[in-house]
């Protein structure tokens, strides 16, 4: 297995490439979306009801001498760029929304797919969900008082509807104007994933990326008048069955798959390892499930995280595992403390396999 380690936009810098390597990690995530801030010390823990942020990018399509640049930083601190995770927001909206923009920004995506494969990268995550991830917020609820996520139906108002110029809880239109979204049901969004797996998927295997799909977090069949594919893990696996293209695969997160109220995540586990189907898994412990779940470190929670890679080493998962999400640490530097130990965690774990065997 690789140990990587995921990086937002903000935090794509030579001191947080070195970072990574000194605690173990030889492969990145990178996030070309600036959902998260934060500079040198990026938080998740942060009430984000209101949306991420704004995004403006509908004609500033990714370009190859960007990416190959930031590909050569990466690799001059001993790190492979394994994966990106998702797209722009206002790259692919109508996409989404099924909007009139929609063939247009279908090809754009071809077209980053095919600069993406040039690059090199082999691994493009994405979460089909017009809502997005919404609904956490923070609290000091962490093993000795750490500023964590929660997510806690009883907290928000679960129909509040998406804005217009919205999807993904980011902003991609500020002049879209008053008013709301109308309501999707999930027939009309399992169509849209299938035109969108039916275009993207031949695109995708022709230039060498697996292209794979995160659960959705939180995993609630509906929210915010939004239908949601991906809530249960019998609803994920239906992924599979809609287009079978050896390119289509999961963007694993546990922490996603714990939430949900069926289902058994080692069963799962066990199954796509051995199909290889498994793009790269997020690392990441809860307890609850939903209407009430909330974010812990990594050696709690109610993932058995060793039984977790004792099973992908047993079906030869050869992937990817990052630490994903983790609770704050009181230090200087919060973000970093947190996931340094759970790098450390997973690194100790393996190893221990490793003499294992």
């Amino acid at each position: 297995m690789k140990l990587g380690l995921g990086l937002y936009k903000s935090v794509l810098t030579t001191e947080n490439f070195k970072f990574a390597r000194q605690a173990g990690a030889t492969h990145l995530v990178v996030q070309l979306v600036d959902y998260i801030q934060g500079g040198k010390n990026p938080k998740l823990t942060e009430n984000h009801l209101d949306g991420w942020g704004i995004t403006l990018n509908r004609d500033k399509l990714w370009q190859y001498e960007d990416l190959a640049a930031l590909r050569k930083e990466i690799e001059a601190q001993g790190l492979k760029w394994e994966a990106i995770e998702n797209f722009d927001p206002s790259h692919w909206f109508d996409i989404l929304l099924d909007g009139p923009q929609k063939h247009r920004q279908i090809e754009n995506l071809k077209q980053t797919l095919k600069v993406i494969g040039k690059v090199g990268v082999p691994i493009v995550g994405y979460n089909f969900s017009i809502p997005g991830v919404w609904g956490w917020t923070a609290q000091n609820s962490g093993r000795g008082g750490a500023k964590s996520i929660e997510f806690d139906q009883s907290r928000i108002d679960v129909d509040s509807p998406v804005p217009k110029g919205m999807v993904w809880n980011m902003r991609y239109d500020t002049d879209a104007g008053d008013g709301f979204l109308a309501p999707v049901s999930r027939e009309e969004l399992w169509q849209r994933l299938e035109f969108f797996l039916e275009e993207m998927m031949p695109v995708a295997e022709e230039n060498s990326i697996k292209l794979v799909a995160h659960p959705d977090d939180p995993p609630l069949a509906e929210m915010r008048g939004m239908a949601k594919l991906f809530y249960s893990i019998s609803e994920y696996e239906r992924l599979l069955d809609i287009n079978h293209s050896h390119a289509n695969g999961f963007e694993l997160c546990l922490g996603t798959l714990q939430e949900m109220q069926d289902g058994n995540i080692y069963d799962f586990l066990a199954k796509y390892a051995k199909r290889g189907k498994i793009g790269y898994i997020h690392c990441r412990n809860v307890i609850g499930k939903v209407p009430y779940y909330r974010e812990v470190f990594i050696d709690e929670g109610d993932i058995d995280m060793v039984m977790a890679l004792k099973i992908l080493k047993a079906n030869n998962y050869d992937g990817m595992i990052i630490p994903d999400h983790s609770p704050e640490m009181s230090c200087d530097a919060p973000w970093h403390a947190g996931m340094a130990y759970a790098l450390g965690f997973l690194r100790g774990v393996l190893r221990t396999l490793e003499a294992e065997e």
